[in-house]
Order: structure tokens, then C-alpha cells, then sequence
């Protein structure tokens, strides 16, 4: 920078401004606001920082201009959206004007830097007061010998402490001075922080401490105050999901003192039950920022590619190796007039049972290829073999993905001792006794000469009808040679594959040209390519276009590939160079299947390797398929027949579930939001990613489709494939092939899908030894909950009548009463609610209706799996379940909305018809605290049974019939609309406003010229997008359909 300076680029204010900014590099998570008085000079700024900083440290800058700025002039939604990017922390430096110093509020930042003085007294302390975070800095940048400008910060600053003293000075109560004593008034002090709460600030943090409390829209927490001066007794009523329910205290004073007390006692009981951390704050908040900073963590989304050791090694010099060979028989599924022929695989290292003996399918362009691997025994191979088998299969593989020969002399150098890709891939022979061995002959093939071939080749008298000797680029060669070879025609450099003799044509014959003129083959060469034919009485030969090297492990329609007319040419031998022979073309068509199953066998390799490593540190035997490995790792990306969607979603719910049980019977005091805010901690896609990389999962996950072009040929040395060595723990290594981007949320998915392979096939106790091994450390072990309350007389709920319902009678009727309790039930005969057995009982249904449906449809495809827990775990369909079962009329309540909302849905619900809906045809929305009370329930089950959830099933199924079908299941309509628009590569808009607190959501979608809107209102969000989406889904699909019937 100081070179940049003395050059002119950058003036010497940037360079401290810049310097000044790194000298708080070591903040975790630094919010800077930079002040500056243009625009031009905002937008300036921030290209600079955003070029400057990033190598230096992981900040992101933005800028922020009023809407009145011309060009760069930015909206409201732009601004907020800026503002809501910087409290996240995805940006950490805005250069923003004055639009900053008042309208818009940034309560997290730490760090305000004045670029530009400060015009006027009123700037200058709005722009300080930006910087609101306690031990926060303000930065104001002043040229030295400036005086006048430092003379009037002097000014400003003696502002400042004039307004102050006036304020208070003016003040109904005196505020304490800066630098105070307690004043001899009561107060609460925690020794390890020294943070104190004093009776005069005790009200304040009861009311803040409620107000971190869980809410609904029908229930804002706050403590309720009962006094009685004359007695000299105050009553404090905290909410339900507060630890400490009631305090009472009595004493001499006021209203306002007594209240001061209870208030003050209330925050010494909060803290010691860890409800009040030691810095006296709500224990959510604590929780809230470390979630922000575990979000915070920066992550770098290149990542390494495995490939496996079982296909790598060094060449050894010795002059016989043994090798493990398996065949690999292909088998047609369609008619086809070309064969295909077994390959032999030759290896170094003997591969895993379930890898060795493989059957899968390859979807070609005519139909389904069956491939069956199996274990052939070992074989001794001599370096000359080995040289030649590598010689063959560099060549064969050159010729299938470059269809010419540019790159065959560069293949050959094969001795050498660097790591490589070594395995061989050869053609196979069957002898008598039905055993499969290495075609030789076929291999030998690469060894044709290319000048005198006639040398080698013994008079075989050839009974044809043409002349057995015909001549070639490589000279004059025996007929049966060229019927079964691979040729170039030098004049083109094109490559085929001879696969006969046409007796009935020579150069003489007559040819029929595509505009319908003949014409002699001589007379075309000569006129095509300038050259002229001179034995133009030999037989011309039938020579067939190499095949074209695809991916068959993607998935594709059917459709019988129609015969190309440039598939099949007539030769004439002498424009021909033999390259290898003989050689079938079955052999060839054989081998372009080979890519394919290769990248298979790599990709179970790979999975082997990642059970390997889990089993390293596992001391139990777990068992589990290499191919449920591989399901897990393979994201719908790779186009395949199978993706990790279906176990992710059964790992999700595993996860979620055991995580929450855990919580809930370790944290007996904690409420709902503090739990979901652990339990996110431990779940969410942030964490399970972090958890991910630790274990060093990216390199195994498979998240691209199979580019044939990047498969690396074995052997082949005209293409640099570096291959490095990683070790993935002290004993075992495995190689990285290069790096390709993997997102955060692939890795956390990954993460759930292997979850999912270990529970689908050796049970919870193999899914809790992962979980373990990932760092997760989760127990079933049945802690006793402890229950805060006993029945008291004059409880509103008939409890036989709801456990004929459910069909279960509680041991602990408290339980039903607690489920069925919402917040705003202030009564002191129920000091609880039911949210944290919603908690639970969330978990356990989700956990439950997935493994249900995961069982009974096997072979439904991930994303149906996906689909019909979607449909089935939601609060639509759990809000219907509470009214069709008349749940709805036990609810212990206090508020007349929420009533109102609830008999609106009983009249709805009649004119709905349950079994064809499920709740996405709802245009209204559901009161959530419908759809709580079957997950509560659910929890009180759970707790009640000694977490026997399959308890939970039989009881709460009943209420969810009739259960969502493959048949039945309804997309839901936003699902639905983005798929329609990805398939079509429709464009859509959509925008979102609030007048008068109802959400107005837009959506547009131009397709075919046409735009398809609809505007929703609704107060929910998730509602407003169902409806939109809705009719605009109906929009599209009448056009389609229309467009379609022309």
C-alpha cells in the first residue's frame, strides 16, 4: 500500500483508514460503520475495501446511499436488506452517508469511523451513537495540522456533555452519574462477574427477562404484580415458561418498593435456577450469540476429491507381480445386431466382498446394459504383460474419447515410479470350461506393425471370393487381417473400425450422393480430397465410426438410438493405415461402456474407504452395506438412480429426534426457546457442516454428474493426473485427485444421509455409535422428569374422556393437563405449559410418520419420501387432526383471539373434505396452537410411557387418519410452481409488502410471453406464498395445457 501511496493511487487518508481498520483483524466479529459526506465517495470506498481487505482478512464491505442519490441511488428493501446482512454478520463494514446517522437502526455495531468530519453538532453525535455495542471504539479521522477542524470536534465534543448535563439535569428522576456508588440501595451481585441488578433496575430485567420468554401471536409473556400495601405482602406471577413461577415476599414500603423487592428476589432466584447468567442477562441470549458466531465461522467451499487407494500404487520393478482379477460380464437387455464381450479388471489389492461381487444397470441409449461383477482369482502377470495391457488400454481408450490417434505417442512412456492410476481393463475370452482368461490376441492387437506387416503374418489361404492380399498404408496385407481391425484414414484422420469386406464394390462402383447425383468412388475421392485411387479393382471395406464415450449411470429416457447413415462407410483399403489387429468391434463397443462402470466401482471404493475410517475408531461391530455408504454420499446432482435425499430425510428426523430427547431430560427447566436454540446448536446445517469437515467428509461426497472427459484412463500419460497423498488418520491414507466446490449445506446433508444408512440398516444403536464418532454424544438412558405440579381440584379438562381418545391412560394425568395448557392460562393451579412437551413431541411424530413411511414404501424414489413427510408433519395437517378429533374444545386458554381463530376453523373445516386436502388447500390460515396440542400430546405420551414412541405412533396415528399415500399426496403449491419454472425455465418475480399489517405477496412469472401474477393477503407469510403460488400454478398450467390442445 505505502508503494500505491507514493504512487499516487491511494492518498494517504485511505492507507490509514485501511491500516486502521486491520489493527482490528483479531475481532471475532467486528460491525464497522464508516461515515463518509458523498456518495461517490461511499461507492469508492467500498470497491476498494472489497478489493483491499478480503486478502487481508475474511470482512465484506458494503455501502449505503439515501434514495435520492442519482445513479447510485438505493431503495428501502435495498437498504434493509443491507442492514439485515450486517446484523447477521455476512456483511461487517457499511460506508454509508448520513442516511445511517438516523432512520435506520444497527444496534450491533462496534466500531464507527469518521472519514469525513462532521459538519454540524447534531451529526456528529448521532454518528457516534451508531456505536452502541458495549467496548465499542469511535474512530475520527483528522488531517494533522488541521486545526480548525480539530477545534470544532473540540467544540462538539463540549456539546455533547453540555446536553447531557441538561438532561439530567431536567429529568423526572435523576439518572445515577457516570462514574456512581450503589447509594447504600439494595442490590444482588454475582461474585464471578460482578454484574449487579439493583432494586431500582430489577423491574426493568423481569420485564426484559419475560420478554425473551416463548410468545405466540395470541400470548406476549410478561410478569403479573399483585400488591396489598396495608399487609405489606407483593405476589410476582412469571409466566409458565419461566423456572421460578411465583415469588412473595413481605415487607414495609410502597407499591413501588414492594414491587422493587419481589422483582429483585425474582432476579436472584432466576440466576441461581441459570435462567440469569452471570452477567444478569436472559440465558437465550447467551445462547442467541454463540449461535451467531457459530454462523459467523467462515467457510471456504473448495474442497478435495478422493480417489481410492485400492486403484493407486507405485510401479514396482519386479519382473512378476500378482494381481487380483474380476470379471465383468456385460449383458444386453435389447436388440442390438453389435455384440458385446466380457472385460477382465486386473488390480493390485483384492476389493471388499460386497464391492467384488456387484450387479448394477447401465441405461444406454437402446435400453438397460446388466453388469455383473465377480471375483476371478489371482493371476501372475510378467512386466511384459503388464506393459502391453497398458500399452492396449491407454490405446483403445484414446481412440473411444478422441475418435483419432493425436495423442498415441505420447501414452507409451509407462515405466516410471511416480504415483498413478494402475489397474488394467482387458477384453475376455471364454475357454471350454466356461472360464473366462485374458484375450491375448486381442490385447497383442496394439503390436501391429506399422510397415511390413506381411512379415509376421503366415499364409493363412483365405477361401473368399476376393483377393486374399490387399493393399494398405502399411502395405500389402492379408485380407483376414483388415476384417477385424481398427484403421485411419491419414487424408482425414478419422478412425474405424473394419468389421468386413464388401466383395460386390470396388472404386469402380457407382455411388449415390446426398443430392441425389452418382457418381464412382474413385471419381468422389478424387474429387472430395484430391486423391486418386489406384487399385481400384479391390474390394471396398465396411468401416463403422468409433462410439461415443456417455455417461449410462445417468438417468435418461428410453429411446432406441436411430442409426446414424455416417455410422457405417465404404473404404477403400489403400487410403486405410492399420493401427491395431485383430480386434472386433464388439470389443470397442464393449469398452465405451467401461467409463461408466469404472466410475462405479470408484465411487463404492470411495464409500468403502469412509466405512473404513468410521470402523477405525468404532469398538463395536457395525455392519452396514457399502452401497447404503455410497446412497448416502451421492447427492441428486450426479443424475443416478439413487440419491441421498430419502436417507437425509430419515436421518434429519432421527437426529432431530434423539437430540431433542436428550435436551429435554437434561435442561428440566429450561423453555422451549432456550431448547430449540441448544438443540439447533447441535443440528442445524451450520453445525452438522462444521462436524462434516472435522471428519473430513467433503472429499467423499459426490456431487457432480459423471463427466466421461474427466474420467482418468489407467495408464495413460499423454494427460497430467497428478494424484496426492491425504491421510485421513495416522494409519490410513487415500489420495486427492483435485478439488471441485461443495456447499455448506451438501456437506450437512451428507452428514444427516449417513445418520439415515446407519439407522435404515443396523437399527438406533448403530445411528448413536456414528452419531458419537461424528461428535454428537447422545443416550436413551430414561432420566426421570421431574414434574413441577400435581392435579389440583377444579382442573376444566375431562381427562377419561381425552384418554379414550388417545387410548391411553396416563400414570401422571398432569401431563395431559400440561399438554393441553397454552400460555396465556395464568391460572396458579397449572404452573406450566405445554411447550416443551411440544418440543419433544415435535421430534418424536416427525422421528415416527418418517420411519412409518420410509418402511411401508420401499421403493418410492427419494424425493416422493421427501414429499410425503412434507405433507404429513405440518402444522395444517396437525391442525386439522386437533378439530376433526374435537381437541380444539380442550384447550386451556385466556385469549378471545385465539378463540375466535379457533371457532373460525371449526366453521372452515366442515366445508373441507379431510382425506383429498391435508391442508394445503386452505386458503385461510390455521391458529398454530391447533397443530401444537397433537405434538404435545404427543411429548405427554412420550413421557408418560417411559419413551416407548412407539407408543406414542399407535395412539397418535388415529387422530392423523386417513394417513397421506403416494396416491393421495398433494404437492405443496410453492413446491410445486418452482419446479414448473426450473423444468420450463420459466422467470419469476416475486415481491412482498405490509400495509396495515396484512402481508401483501406477489408473485410473476413470464412464460411463452405471458405473465402469470397473482397478489395474496394474508397475515401469515407462509399462507400469502401457498395462496400466490396457487393461482399462479393454475395460470400456468391452463396455458400449457392449452398451448399443448393447439
Amino acid at each position: 500500500m505505502d508503494a500505491d501511496m507514493e504512487a499516487g493511487f491511494l492518498t494517504s487518508k485511505v492507507v490509514c483508514l485501511i491500516e486502521s481498520l486491520l489493527e482490528y483483524r483479531e475481532y471475532k466479529d467486528l460491525r464497522c460503520i464508516i461515515f463518509v459526506e458523498r456518495v461517490i465517495t461511499a461507492v469508492v470506498l467500498q470497491i476498494l475495501l472489497s478489493e483491499v481487505l478480503p486478502k487481508l482478512s475474511s470482512w465484506k464491505t458494503s455501502y449505503m446511499a439515501g434514495n435520492h442519490a442519482g445513479l447510485q441511488t438505493q431503495s428501502r428493501k435495498e437498504q434493509n436488506e443491507v442492514v439485515g446482512e450486517f446484523r447477521k454478520g455476512t456483511v461487517n463494514i457499511i460506508v454509508a452517508t448520513s442516511i445511517l446517522e438516523e432512520g435506520l437502526d444497527v444496534q450491533t455495531c462496534n466500531l464507527v469511523v469518521r472519514f469525513d468530519p462532521s459538519a454540524t453538532v447534531s451529526s456528529f453525535i448521532q454518528s457516534r451513537g451508531r456505536a452502541r455495542m458495549q467496548n465499542s471504539d469511535f474512530l475520527l479521522m483528522v488531517r494533522s495540522g488541521d486545526t480548525p477542524t480539530v477545534s470544532r470536534v473540540k467544540n462538539f465534543l463540549a456539546s455533547g456533555d453540555i446536553m447531557r448535563k441538561e438532561s439530567l439535569r431536567h429529568a423526572s428522576l435523576a439518572c445515577s452519574p457516570l462514574e456512581s456508588t450503589l447509594n447504600n440501595e439494595e442490590f444482588y451481585r454475582v461474585e464471578s462477574t460482578g454484574a449487579i441488578v439493583t432494586m431500582s433496575s430489577s423491574i426493568a430485567l423481569i420485564y426484559f427477562f419475560c420478554s425473551r420468554l416463548p410468545s405466540d401471536g395470541y400470548f406476549k409473556p410478561s410478569p403479573r404484580c399483585l400488591i396489598d400495601e396495608e399487609r405489606g405482602i407483593c405476589t410476582l406471577d412469571l409466566p409458565k415458561s419461566s423456572p421460578i413461577s411465583t415469588i412473595r415476599v413481605e415487607s414495609k414500603g410502597n407499591a413501588q418498593m414492594l414491587k422493587q423487592i419481589a422483582c429483585l428476589e425474582a432476579c436472584k432466584q432466576l440466576h441461581l435456577s441459570g435462567a440469569l447468567t452471570d452477567n444478569l442477562v436472559p440465558a437465550i441470549v447467551l445462547e442467541e450469540t454463540v449461535a451467531q458466531e457459530l454462523r459467523n465461522e467462515p467457510y471456504y467451499d473448495e474442497k478435495v476429491s478422493y480417489f481410492p487407494p485400492e486403484l493407486v500404487s507405485h510401479c514396482p520393478n519386479e519382473s512378476v507381480q500378482t494381481y487380483h482379477s474380476y470379471l465383468i460380464e456385460l449383458k444386453k437387455n435389447y436388440e442390438y445386431d453389435l455384440p458385446v464381450h466380457n472385460i477382465i479388471l486386473v488390480v493390485r489389492r483384492e476389493f471388499e466382498t460386497d464391492v467384488g461381487n456387484i450387479s448394477f444397470e447401465l441405461e444406454v441409449d437402446r435400453g438397460n446394459l446388466t453388469v455383473d461383477m465377480k471375483y476371478a482369482g489371482v493371476i501372475p502377470l510378467t512386466s511384459e504383460q503388464v506393459h502391453l495391457a497398458r500399452r492396449f488400454q491407454t490405446t483403445a481408450f484414446r481412440v473411444l474419447f478422441d475418435h483419432n490417434l493425436s495423442k498415441i505417442d505420447n501414452i507409451f512412456d509407462l515405466r516410471d515410479d511416480s504415483i498413478k492410476v494402475d489397474y488394467l481393463l482387458l477384453p475376455a475370452t471364454s475357454s471350454q470350461q466356461n472360464t473366462s482368461v485374458i484375450d491375448w490376441t486381442s490385447v497383442s492387437s496394439v503390436c501391429f506393425p506399422r510397415e511390413n506387416p506381411s512379415i509376421n503374418h503366415k499364409r493363412c489361404f483365405c477361401s473368399m471370393c476376393y483377393s486374399p492380399y490387399m493393399h494398405t498404408k502399411n502395405g500389402l496385407v492379408c485380407a483376414c487381417v483388415l476384417e477385424n481391425s481398427l484403421v485411419v484414414t491419414p487424408h482425414n484422420g478419422r478412425v474405424y473400425c473394419v468389421t468386413g469386406i464388401i466383395a460386390e464394390l470396388n472404386g469402380e462402383s457407382q455411388l449415390k450422393m446426398r443430392d441425389g447425383k452418382v457418381t464412382t468412388y474413385k471419381n468422389y475421392f478424387e474429387a472430395q480430397h484430391g486423391i486418386c485411387l489406384r487399385f481400384v479393382q479391390e474390394s471396398l471395406l465396411n468401416g463403422k465410426r468409433i462410439f461415443q464415450v456417455q455417461n449410462y449411470l445417468q438417468r435418461r429416457r428410453q429411446q432406441k438410438e436411430k442409426e446414424s447413415s455416417k455410422a457405417s462407410v465404404e473404404l477403400p483399403s489403400e487410403l486405410c493405415l492399420i493401427v491395431m489387429s485383430p480386434i472386433s468391434i464388439g470389443t470397442f463397443y464393449s469398452f465405451s461402456f467401461l467409463p461408466s462402470i469404472v466410475h462405479r466401482i470408484e465411487s463404492l471404493l470411495i464409500a468403502v474407504n469412509l466405512r473404513k475410517m468410521y470402523v477405525d475408531h468404532c469398538t463395536q461391530n457395525v455392519v452396514i452395506p457399502t452401497i447404503k455408504v455410497l446412497e448416502a454420499i451421492t447427492t441428486k446432482k450426479c443424475q443416478e438412480k439413487f440419491h441421498l435425499e430419502s436417507l437425509e430425510t430419515l436421518g434429519d428426523s432421527f437426529l432431530k429426534y434423539a437430540t431433542s430427547q436428550q435436551l429435554f431430560k437434561t435442561y428440566q427447566s429450561h423453555h422451549e426457546g432456550l431448547l430449540s436454540l441448544k438443540k439447533d446448536k447441535i443440528i442445524s446445517n451450520v453445525a452438522l457442516r462444521k462436524i462434516g469437515c472435522d471428519r473430513k467428509l467433503p472429499g467423499f461426497i459426490r456431487n457432480e454428474a459423471f463427466d466421461p472427459k474427466m474420467w482418468i484412463i489407467p495408464g495413460d500419460r499423454s494427460e497430467d493426473h497428478k494424484l496426492e497423498v491425504d491421510f485421513l488418520s495416522s494409519t490410513r491414507k487415500i489420495y486427492v485427485k483435485g478439488k471441485r466446490k461443495v456447499k455448506s449445506k451438501t456437506v450437512a446433508d451428507v452428514v444427516e444421509a449417513l445418520i439415515g444408512a446407519f439407522l435404515s440398516t443396523g437399527g438406533e444403536v448403530a445411528a448413536l455409535l456414528f452419531m458419537d464418532w461424528l461428535g454428537i454424544q447422545v443416550d436413551f438412558v430414561n432420566i426421570p422428569y421431574e414434574r413441577q405440579f400435581r392435579i389440583l381440584p377444579g382442573i376444566p379438562i375431562n381427562i377419561p374422556s381425552i384418554e379414550s381418545l388417545l387410548n391411553y391412560r396416563f400414570n401422571d394425568p398432569s401431563l395431559l393437563v400440561e399438554a393441553l395448557t397454552h400460555g396465556s392460562y395464568m391460572m396458579l393451579e397449572i404452573p406450566g405449559c405445554y411447550q416443551r412437551l411440544e418440543f419433544l413431541g415435535d421430534a418424536v411424530l416427525d422421528y415416527m410418520v418418517t420411519m412409518h413411511l420410509y418402511h411401508k414404501y420401499p421403493g418410492l424414489s427419494p424425493g416422493m419420501i421427501t414429499d410425503l413427510r412434507s405433507a404429513s408433519v405440518n402444522n395444517d395437517c396437525y391442525a386439522l387432526s386437533a378439530v376433526n378429533a374435537g381437541l380444539h374444545k380442550h384447550i386451556l386458554h385466556a385469549s378471545s383471539e385465539l378463540q375466535k381463530h379457533i371457532m373460525t376453523t371449526v366453521t372452515n373445516f366442515k366445508q373441507l373434505s379431510l382425506e383429498s386436502t391435508f391442508g394445503w388447500e386452505s386458503e385461510t390460515a390455521y391458529p398454530k396452537v391447533l397443530g401444537d396440542i397433537i405434538e404435545s400430546l404427543a411429548g405427554a405420551i412420550l413421557v408418560d410411557s417411559g419413551y416407548n414412541k412407539e407408543r406414542v405412533f399407535a395412539c397418535i396415528r388415529p387422530l392423523l387418519e386417513p394417513m397421506i399415500t403416494p396416491e393421495t399426496v398433494k404437492h405443496h403449491p410453492a413446491k410445486e410452481l418452482n419446479e414448473l419454472i426450473q423444468r420450463e425455465n420459466y422467470h419469476m418475480k416475486k415481491h412482498v409488502s405490509i400495509e396495515e399489517g396484512v402481508r401483501l405477496t406477489t408473485i410473476e412469472v413470464e412464460a411463452n410471453g405471458v405473465k402469470h401474477k397473482y397478489t395474496s393477503a394474508a397475515s401469515d407469510k407462509n399462507m400469502a406464498i401457498k395462496v400466490a403460488s396457487k393461482y399462479v400454478l393454475q395460470s400456468l398450467q391452463q396455458s400449457i395445457t392449452g398451448i399443448q390442445a393447439r
